[in-house]
C-alpha cells in the first residue's frame, strides 16, 4: 500500500471504536449484494444491525448497481427477506439511469426514445419517469438473427427513427440480434449509457457475468465508452445527494467492492468508507501497492457493528 494512504481501521470486536464510528455519521449508504445478502440469503445479524443504526437516528439508503429490479421490486425483496424498508430508501442504477435521462439528458423529440438492453427493472423505472423505450423484455428481440434482419438493420429500414439513446444493463437474454440493433443506433449517433459496468455480480455464493460484460461488445464494436450511471460514477452520487439532501462529510459508504463501492465514496468525498469482507474484495486487494481504492474502515461482516448495542 502506498505510504501516503493510512491503513484502514479494523472495527470488528472493538466496541468503543464501533461506537465512535457510528457517532461520526448521520447517513449510511449501503450496497446490497455482498453486504446485506448474497442472492436470496440474508447475512446473519443484518436486520438487527440496520435496526440499531436507525434507532440511533441514522438514515440508511440502499445504493445498488443491480438494474434488473425496480425500486418497487427491491422493496418486495427486502420485505420478503424480513428487512424493514421503504421505496424512498432504495436507490438502484435503473432508477439512477431514468433520472439521468429525464432530468439531465432531456432528449428532444422526435429522437427521445430509448433502446433498452436489460430486464424489467429498467423498464419500470423508465415508465415512472415517462420515458418511452423499445427493446428490453420485448419477446420480438429474443430470437436468432435472420438474413432479413442483417439487411434491414444495415439499410436502417428495421430501425426506429425516434431512438436517441441506448441504455445497457444486465440482460439475462442477451443475444446477437439485440447487440446488432444497439450497434446500429449507436453508429447513427444515439447516446450510449450503461446502468453500471460491473464485471461480475454475486449470486448463490458464486460469481456471474455483470452488466459490464453485456455492454462490452458494444464498447469494442464502436470504440465508445458509455456514461455509466452506477457506482463509482459521480453522476449517481450527485443524484443521491440531490434526492436526500445529505451532508457528504457526515455520510459513510458501506460496500464489499473496492472498485465500485469504496471508490464511489472516496471520489464523492464522503466522510468515510467501510469495507465488509462478505463479498467480492478481500483485504489483500487494498494492501496491494496498486489498490484501486482503500477504505477508511473495515469489518469482517456488517453485523459486527451490532456489538455497539452493548452500549446502553
Amino acid at each position: 500500500m502506498g505510504s501516503s494512504m493510512p491503513s484502514p481501521k479494523y472495527l470488528t470486536g472493538d466496541v468503543s471504536a464501533i461506537n465512535e464510528f457510528i457517532d461520526r455519521f448521520d447517513v449510511f449508504l449501503l450496497d446490497c449484494d455482498g453486504v446485506i445478502w448474497s442472492g436470496d440469503h440474508v447475512f446473519e445479524g443484518v436486520v438487527e444491525t440496520l435496526e440499531l443504526l436507525r434507532s440511533r437516528g441514522k438514515k440508511t439508503v440502499f445504493v445498488t448497481n443491480n438494474s434488473t429490479k425496480s425500486r418497487q421490486e427491491y422493496l418486495k425483496k427486502f420485505t420478503g427477506l424480513g428487512i424493514p424498508s421503504n421505496v424512498e430508501e432504495i436507490f438502484g442504477s435503473a432508477y439512477s439511469s431514468s433520472i439521468y435521462i429525464s432530468r439531465i439528458l432531456k432528449l428532444a423529440p422526435p429522437k427521445n426514445k430509448v433502446f433498452v438492453i436489460g430486464e424489467a427493472g429498467i423498464e419500470h423505472e423508465l415508465k415512472s419517469e415517462g420515458i418511452s423505450f423499445i427493446g428490453g423484455t420485448d419477446p420480438a428481440y429474443r430470437r436468432d438473427i435472420t438474413p432479413e434482419d442483417f439487411k434491414g438493420l444495415a439499410d436502417g429500414s428495421l430501425l426506429d427513427p425516434e431512438v436517441g439513446c441506448v441504455l445497457a444493463g444486465l440482460d439475462f437474454h442477451i443475444n446477437y440480434l439485440k447487440l446488432s440493433h444497439a450497434l446500429q443506433y449507436l453508429r447513427r449517433g444515439a447516446v450510449f449509457l450503461a446502468t453500471n459496468v460491473d464485471s461480475t455480480f454475486p449470486m448463490s455464493h458464486g460469481f456471474f457475468p455483470g452488466a459490464g460484460g453485456i455492454s462490452m461488445p458494444l464498447v469494442y464494436s464502436t470504440g465508445q465508452k458509455p456514461v455509466a450511471l452506477g457506482k463509482p460514477s459521480q453522476a449517481m452520487m450527485d443524484a443521491v445527494e440531490g434526492k436526500f439532501q445529505l451532508d457528504r462529510e457526515r455520510t459513510c459508504m458501506v460496500g464489499d467492492r473496492l472498485d465500485t463501492d469504496i471508490k464511489f465514496g472516496i471520489d464523492g468525498k464522503l466522510g468515510g468508507t467501510l469495507a465488509v469482507l462478505t463479498g467480492v474484495s478481500k483485504k489483500e486487494q487494498w494492501e496491494a501497492t496498486d489498490a484501486v481504492a482503500v477504505p477508511a474502515y473495515y469489518v469482517d461482516k456488517l453485523s459486527d457493528l451490532y456489538a455497539a448495542a452493548a452500549r446502553q
